[in-house]
């Protein structure tokens, strides 16, 4: 076994590397006590004159841990693919038969998905093709739950004026509640007796319940996220980005060609 004098003559940048990168230059049963002080005073010595080697290493770390996280996105999505986008739970605006589907998962407390709503208002009227499947994320709280139940009632009793509803909600000030959920239903037509009877209906929390499932599986913890393809796209990225990846889905199945 070689010795610490004879691995500082092979080069510390060696050492440094193969310790932050996780590769065993030898057992540590085989050093000595002498030996292994001499041996942690060279990578001691080396990371102090040359720190920029852990941040390389850092940068090393979240790129393998990124790609991995992605990596399992993409295995999920394969496996969850008929639930994610043809479930009879989400609501389907634009064209139901569209060539290319984009998911949202939304929580109507997100200002973020306040915001966005804009941008898949106009992906849906310059985008004849495009289906658009709106999947209720409450994760901001009781209200953002209580909202939802409302909603999903409303695809229950009122599929035709879901979209309508859902602007209306997105588009007020202030904290989403039932209350507010029932005015904005109130506002677009829709009967308030038939939508309290539909929120008892056990499809309801199911509906919630297949949302919360494929955002997990799919490591999706925040809104607004997006699915369409073969990618998750996380946070409000914009009118031009959802844009591109759609085109690139009907160019090739993936979102970048």
């Amino acid at each position: 076994m070689p010795t610490p004098t004879f691995l500082r003559r092979a080069g510390r940048s060696a050492i440094a590397a193969c310790l932050l990168l996780g590769v065993g230059l030898a057992p540590a049963a085989a050093l000595d006590d002498t030996q292994r002080k001499e041996f942690e005073g060279v990578i001691r010595e080396y990371l102090l004159k040359n720190p920029e080697v852990i941040q390389e290493a850092i940068m090393e770390l979240q790129k393998r841990q990124a790609a991995a996280e992605a990596n399992q996105r993409n295995e999920a999505l394969t496996a969850m693919k008929p639930l994610v986008f043809d479930s009879p739970r989400g609501t389907v605006v634009g064209n139901p038969d569209g060539d290319v589907t984009l998911v949202e998962f939304f929580d109507y407390n997100c200002g973020y998905c306040k915001r966005a709503l804009a941008d898949l208002v106009k992906l849906t009227q310059d985008d004849p093709k495009l289906k658009v499947v709106l999947k209720e994320f409450p994760v901001l709280g009781p209200g953002s739950v209580e909202a939802a139940q409302v909603a999903v009632a409303v695809r229950l009793t009122a599929p035709d004026k879901y979209f309508a509803f859902h602007q209306k909600l997105l588009g007020e000030r202030g904290q989403a509640n039932r209350e507010k959920a029932l005015a904005a239903a109130k506002e677009v037509g829709i009967d308030k007796a038939a939508l309290e009877k539909a929120m008892s209906d056990p499809e309801v929390n199911a509906t919630l319940q297949e949302s919360l499932k494929i955002a997990d599986a799919l490591g999706i913890d925040g809104t607004p996220s997006y699915v369409t393809g073969d990618a998750v796209i996380v946070g409000a990225v914009g009118h031009d980005q959802l844009k591109s990846a759609i085109d690139s889905v009907r160019a090739c199945g993936k979102t970048q060609c």
